[in-house]
């Protein structure tokens, strides 16, 4: 089985839009390309429902609808790259403290509401079909730890959510049996919490194939403990598991934004240096990691957004994307740091450690 090596690149037509260039030893070329070159053989995309506002303004963030899905797909299809699709199912971001229905959703419930999963999953899956990208790999929701589609399926509405879920799953096979599917929670050194939530599910016979894992040094914990939560989930549920989402910064230096994600001061945990030769020895640990994990069921990893490079413009959100998540704050390119490319552009040494695995 080929080890994934894969790249969350949703973000890629927004920010070329915005005036991202890439390059490589100095050549500047197209990033789809730079990343196949050095070895990434999956992208992972995600959908949103619909990221835009009444007035039809863009959420931004890479304003992540289907047309946008299918647009980077084909342009990774065109060098043989084929694709994760990961619904959110709401209209923009989704994760383990925000799970918002899309507005067309925001009154159904029960029945109504798991049919409308189902309704979107199978006619995304059929149009992505007839422009020839009907992804490798489905994942149904986003670091649902706390479930999805709030507040109908929270987690503690085990039922529901279960139910909720079913009916994505559903969807998937019922459109082609061959198309793998993912489940994918947070906090991936955290064993307890997926224990807890995969035990809770058991009696519900979910048919998926792929427990996913975000893995963020700096938030999730330490490599062994990843380790082995992957083999005791692996083995617990007759799984394989994948890192779906990682990253790591090569720097802490001010962006052209005014804010970053990850600062100095979440870095002091952390056992290696914010600098590319750290970023590399990371990827080359993480990589390690996975392919030891028990009867080969590790299967690789995504990495999360490496081409989100230093362009001011490239936020996280539009002032609308705000106001629908109902979110104080602003908006600003919180990423550039943790990209794969430099704040030019830059193709950065782990894209070679990575290659080289």
């Amino acid at each position: 089985m080929t080890f994934i090596k894969g790249m969350d690149i949703s973000v890629q037509q927004e920010i070329e839009q915005l005036g991202a260039q890439y390059f490589d030893r100095g050549r500047n070329q197209d990033a789809i390309s730079i990343l196949k070159n050095y070895g990434v053989n999956q992208i992972r995309l995600r959908l949103w429902n619909n990221p835009l506002d009444q007035d039809n303004l863009p959420y931004g963030g890479g304003t992540n609808d289907i047309a946008t899905t299918i647009a980077i797909a084909k342009r990774a299809a065109a060098h043989g790259i084929g694709y994760m699709l990961d619904f959110h199912y709401s209209d923009f971001w989704a994760d383990p403290t925000t799970q918002i229905k899309p507005k067309a959703w925001e009154n159904l419930h029960g029945e109504d509401l798991e049919h409308a999963v189902y309704r979107f999953t199978y006619d995304t899956l059929k149009q992505c079909d007839e422009h020839g990208v009907l992804p490798d790999t489905v994942q149904i929701g986003n670091e649902i730890t706390d479930g999805l589609l709030w507040p109908d399926g929270k987690f503690e509405n085990t039922k529901a959510m279960s139910n909720l879920l079913k009916a994505g799953l559903n969807a998937v096979k019922d459109y082609n049996a061959n198309i793998r599917t993912i489940i994918h929670l947070d906090w991936g050194g955290d064993n307890s919490l997926y224990r807890r939530w995969f035990d809770a599910i058991a009696e519900d016979n979910l048919a998926f194939d792929i427990i996913g894992l975000s893995y963020y040094p700096f938030w999730h914990g330490t490599l062994a403990q990843l380790v082995a939560n992957m083999n005791d989930i692996s083995a617990r549920y007759d799984k394989d598991v994948i890192v779906t989402e990682t990253a790591f910064p090569f720097t802490t230096e001010p962006t052209i934004s005014d804010s970053q994600l990850l600062s100095p001061e979440h870095t002091k945990s952390i056992s290696y240096s914010i600098d590319p030769d750290g970023q590399s020895q990371f990827m080359l640990d993480l990589m390690k990691a996975i392919q030891s994990v028990n009867d080969n069921r590790g299967l690789g990893f995504f990495y999360w957004e490496p081409t989100w490079i230093n362009v001011k413009e490239a936020n996280w959100a539009k002032a609308e994307g705000i106001k629908y998540l109902r979110k104080e704050g602003h908006s600003s390119n919180v990423w550039a740091n943790l990209a794969l490319f430099d704040y030019n552009g830059e193709a950065l040494p782990a894209l070679q450690t990575i290659k080289d695995f």
